[in-house]
């Protein structure tokens, strides 16, 4: 049974821009971030990332965007006048509405207070502070180039100029206690806006942690983290609204939302990926060239990103490695309206999923995990990813 039609124009649309450079690359990170920035870069770099968006404007279907964020790298290493300048850009191509979610990454090492006021005036009106530990030991661990001192004050400039921030928090870092990581979280409840990242640090391939492993805490030691960590969250008013996201009631990221109930998104810069529904009704993925000079190279020559449809036997995985991050999970209706699947298509699957009590009952209405296929929810996405083969 092929999937039904899906209508473009009838799916939200939000933009991330890739800003690549770090002032120095942490040891567990496989993101697509480079060393050694030039300030010379910055104004090329934004006229490269406006004509790109003007290459593929023609995805957008005459859609407005619910939402912008700017990550990397650090993007705070670009100038307040930089960032205004993109955003005015942007602006120009799309006309922004007024109460457009707008986020810009910032490194506390690169915070200044006129840093920050320069870019709530030149459009941003949400920050996401990676801040990743309040502990000088475990901060240089991670190879940060911040100190606690810096986070903490960081974490004070943003207040002061932002309604809505967020702080990236990891745990189960090397040799790190429960005690530790409860006191992480602790501060990190009392000094973030609205909204807590806080994820397990990952040894990913093609990082420097993978070829030099550091000792991590044990499996009994990272339970009861979790567990400690998720009863401070609860206790101070947070909801778990997707796997590594928690919020104050009504707080949640816009754009993260976008990304995990399957909307689209054009991916602009350096590395970029992207999510489209064309006005045909196929779903591809874009994504541009990861080096910065090749990048520039390609949009000079005005190239299209390279892009990849997706096959429709593959979209129930593609979904579902999204939708299920959701703690509520997802309404079917939603599902139909965004891939063109039904749950009668994905029967097999879920009834194995519910007899194992991994998913909810009446999928029909509503796809959720029980609280156990969320906690293993690499599990329950396997199902999935195993009928694309």
């Amino acid at each position: 049974m092929k999937p039904l039609a899906v209508h473009a124009k009838q799916l939200p649309l939000a933009l991330y821009v890739h800003i690549p450079w770090c002032e120095r690359k942490c040891p567990y990170c496989d993101f697509n971030s480079h060393e050694n920035f030039d300030a010379s870069l910055e104004a090329p770099y934004i006229a490269a990332l406006l004509e790109d968006l003007a290459l593929q404007c023609h995805w957008s279907s005459g859609r407005q965007l619910c939402s912008i964020f700017i990550g990397g790298g650090t993007p705070s290493l670009f100038s307040p006048r930089s960032i205004a300048t993109l955003l005015d850009g942007i602006d120009a191509q799309f006309g922004l509405t007024d109460d457009i979610e707008i986020t810009l990454e910032s490194n506390p090492s690169s915070a200044e207070a006129k840093h920050y006021r320069g870019y709530r005036g030149a459009g941003v009106n949400r920050l996401s502070i990676g801040v990743q530990s309040f502990n000088d030991h475990q901060l240089s661990t991670l190879g940060r180039v911040h100190n606690a001192a810096q986070a903490r004050a960081a974490c004070t400039m943003a207040a002061s100029q932002f309604e809505r921030f967020n702080i990236d928090l990891m745990h189960g870092l090397p040799e790190q206690t429960t005690q530790a990581a409860l006191a992480d979280i602790t501060e990190g409840i009392d000094r973030c806006g609205d909204h807590l990242s806080w994820y397990q640090l990952t040894i990913e391939p093609n990082t420097l942690f993978w070829s030099r492993p550091p000792i991590i805490p044990v499996d009994d030691t990272l339970a009861d983290i979790q567990d400690a960590g998720e009863q401070a969250l609860i206790g101070a008013g947070f909801e778990q609204y997707e796997v590594s996201a928690w919020s104050r009631p009504q707080q949640a990221s816009q754009h993260n939302l976008n990304y995990w109930q399957f909307g689209d998104y054009l991916g602009i810069g350096a590395g970029a990926h992207g999510k489209i529904t064309t006005s045909a009704g196929s779903i591809i993925r874009t994504q541009r060239t990861r080096q910065p000079s090749d990048y520039l190279s390609a949009i000079r020559r005005k190239s299209q990103p390279s892009t990849n449809d997706i096959k429709p036997e593959h979209l129930s995985g593609e979904f579902m490695l999204n939708a299920l991050r959701l703690k509520a999970g997802i309404d079917t209706q939603l599902m139909a309206a965004r891939t063109g699947l039904t749950s009668a298509q994905l029967a097999p699957a879920l009834e194995q999923l519910i007899t194992k009590g991994l998913i909810m009952p009446n999928p029909e209405q509503h796809l959720r995990t029980t609280t156990q296929g969320f906690r293993f929810l690499n599990d329950v996405l396997g199902v999935f990813l195993a009928d694309e083969d």
